[in-house]
């Protein structure tokens, strides 16, 4: 049975299917009836619609962003239609983020890097066919014109470093920062105090894990940028 917090993210191929249901009720389905039981919450939903850009996803990096605040679990409904998303594996391992899927629970961080290996394997095997393509158009006089693809971008792979961990830590200050500001001005709370007993309630942890005090709130509003 489910137990805990739950941030779920679906992902639907086209705008059509986003506004008309398709698919999208079926993972929320599978989602439901994954946490049906046990002592949980769902507190957000997040839907992509995939785009012609195969690493752009907002509503990723919103969800993620969510568990990393609250300390949720992202939640997907099939595993095997992100299997061979690069970019999808890519942020959930660089985030840390807990993860489960509806239809393989038992999935793990292990098996999270065995995919991400696969679909980074994938990826280079289309880059190589692609260019020995090129090679061949190239020598039979085809003129090669346009843009060049982004095939640079594919080799590079997930980006595991201390540079993307320390990025993420200064971004998640200025998330807390606009919960703080946003708090502040909708007058719920005026002290330090106030301010950590607010954050504290509605789920969102401390730098280091655990609950708010005044020092912290402090810090982050002297330390960060919320324009960042």
């Amino acid at each position: 049975m489910a137990h805990g917090q739950f941030v779920a993210y679906y992902r639907v191929s086209t705008a059509r299917q986003g506004k008309s249901g398709l698919g999208l009720d079926a993972q929320r389905r599978a989602v439901a009836d994954f946490l049906n039981g046990g002592s949980w919450q769902l507190t957000s939903e997040f839907m992509e619609v995939e785009s012609g850009k195969a690493d752009d996803r907002p509503q990723l990096e919103q969800a993620l962003a969510m568990c990393e605040l609250t300390g949720a679990t992202l939640v997907v409904a099939k595993l095997d239609r992100l299997s061979r998303n690069l970019a999808f594996l890519a942020r959930l391992q660089d985030s840390g983020a807990r993860f489960v899927a509806a239809d393989m629970p038992e999935a793990n961080e292990l098996t999270i890097h065995i995919m991400a290996a696969v679909a980074q394997a994938e990826r280079k095997a289309i880059s190589k066919r692609t260019k020995e393509a090129l090679a061949v158009a190239k020598a039979r006089g085809v003129r090669l014109g346009g843009k060049r693809g982004n095939l640079e971008d594919l080799r590079k792979g997930p980006a595991k470093s201390a540079e993307v961990r320390s990025r993420q830590a200064r971004e998640r200050g200025s998330k807390v920062r606009r919960q703080i500001e946003g708090i502040v001005s909708s007058g719920e709370g005026a002290s330090l105090r106030q301010l950590a007993d607010i954050l504290n309630d509605r789920g969102i942890t401390a730098p280091r894990g655990g609950r708010w005090h005044a020092a912290q709130v402090r810090a982050v509003l002297i330390n960060t940028d919320a324009s960042a």
